[in-house]
């Protein structure tokens, strides 16, 4: 697995570069910790950024979707696409307005990928996906069945390159400012699960398993 990704021309933090890494150490958990990743790609001249589910293996980003998907047919034709993940923190209150901002993480990747047309390749990370949203449950709820796994079709992404970019910490005033009454200081956010709601057609009978009473995206 790659440890590092070289600085070029096109993962290049330039914005406030020292908020800039480029280490796999820092850039893989912020894809892991995400539910969804947003997908860039210009078809005919025409940009689009669509969200979806994604799951990491190693230095590949898998996608999936239905057959017709045009972001699938697209990176199956070999083009290139632009992957972004972004994670909230906290808000960031200054004295002055000019300084607000956000404590963040994000990771920027590029890369093409193919079609995963073996089976058991093709199964393996439909699981890898499902264990993405709630480990456990792969061995829980039926699998796919031959037909649904026809329907859809799995990308593997190579990330061939790859940048992150982070805030953190208080905010930062200008020297004539931090006199001012004006409370500063940041306002943590975190996304947190709440109590599952049973389906209305579930049986009385099926009970709440362990790993969804359980559950805690930040672990």
């Amino acid at each position: 697995m790659t440890d590092a990704f070289p600085k070029t021309a096109r993962n290049k933090v330039k914005r406030m570069p020292e908020r800039g890494h480029y280490d796999a150490a820092t850039i893989y958990p912020i894809v892991d910790a995400a539910l969804i990743c947003h997908v860039g790609f210009v078809l005919e001249d025409q940009p689009f950024v669509i969200p979806t589910l994604h799951a990491r293996q190693d230095d590949t980003i898998l996608l999936h979707g239905a057959k017709g998907s045009r972001l699938l047919r697209y990176i199956q034709s070999g083009g290139a696409v632009c992957i972004t993940i972004t994670h909230v923190d906290g808000i960031v209150l200054a004295r002055s307005v000019f300084h607000h901002s956000i404590n963040y993480r994000s990771a920027v990747l590029f890369g093409k990928g193919s079609v995963i047309e073996d089976e058991q390749a093709k199964l393996q990370a439909l699981e890898a996906f499902t264990e993405r949203l709630i480990p456990g449950r792969w061995q829980d709820a039926r699998t796919p069945n031959a037909v649904e796994v026809k329907q859809t079709t799995v990308i593997a992404v190579q990330i061939e390159s790859a940048s992150a970019k982070l805030r953190t910490g208080p905010p930062g005033d200008e020297a004539e400012d931090y006199d001012l009454p004006v409370w500063a200081g940041v306002l943590p956010l975190r996304q947190i699960a709440g109590a599952p709601l049973a389906d209305p057609q579930l049986s009385p009978s099926v009970e709440l398993p362990d790993y969804i009473r359980d559950f805690d995206r930040r672990s």
